[in-house]
């Protein structure tokens, strides 16, 4: 029997038990390329990125965890229908061997390195941080162009660069000019909409006709 469990960010859990004894002192390898090629049909068909299958040992147990995305993300439902799926077409080719494991899937964290075209897709508005290549920063050193290492807004990206808008200046970059970008968190963007919202609501007005004496 199979449990589900659902916390935090978009994931779902999945506990197998074995399908016969595993033998004893017998190694079992687990080929996570095999894995890929398994789980990755699914996901696809699902419109779901495969971005990372990860196997750790945990006691007696195995966990394996997988990580998917989309485009605007990956709701709990699909997130629960992909686990349903990969855990089944896993368990069909005994992918895991006979030992007990624990499926994971979740989508990234934004600590998640920016790598490939559609991760900076997903990144169109946020400011990242971002180093640029030594090719790049050989360039800008010769010419005092600028720093190696820029925060920038995301303006733009498809499948030959990347557009950042570096103080106010826009700039496109083919990937190759670029290291692994990191989206950086902006608590002074939430500010901003808290003071706007104050600032036109209706309770505001009728303090002011209060004061008034009206």
């Amino acid at each position: 029997m199979s449990e589900n469990s659902r916390r935090g960010a978009p994931r779902a859990s999945r506990s197998q038990g074995s399908h016969a004894p595993a033998r004893a002192g017998a190694a079992q390898v687990i080929d996570a390329a095999r894995l890929t090629d398994l789980i990755e049909p699914i996901l696809t068909a699902m419109n779901l990125d495969l971005e990372a299958v990860k196997i750790a040992a945990a006691g007696r147990r195995r966990v394996l965890r997988i990580i998917v995305d989309a485009d605007g993300g990956v709701s709990l439902d699909d997130m629960a229908l992909a686990s349903t799926k990969v855990s089944a077409r896993i368990d069909a080719k005994n992918a895991m061997g006979d030992a007990p494991y624990t499926l994971e899937l979740s989508s990234p964290g934004i600590d998640r390195p920016l790598t490939e075209p559609r991760h900076w897709r997903r990144a169109v508005g946020r400011l990242v941080a971002v180093r640029l290549t030594d090719q790049d920063l050989h360039s800008q050193r010769a010419t005092g162009a600028g720093p190696a290492s820029v925060k920038a807004r995301v303006i733009g990206a498809d499948q030959d660069g990347v557009t950042l808008e570096i103080d106010g200046a826009k700039r496109t970059y083919g990937y190759r000019e670029l290291g692994p970008g990191r989206v950086q968190v902006e608590f002074g963007r939430l500010d901003e909409t808290d003071d706007s919202g104050e600032a036109g609501s209706p309770g505001d007005e009728a303090d002011e006709e209060d004061r008034n004496g009206h």
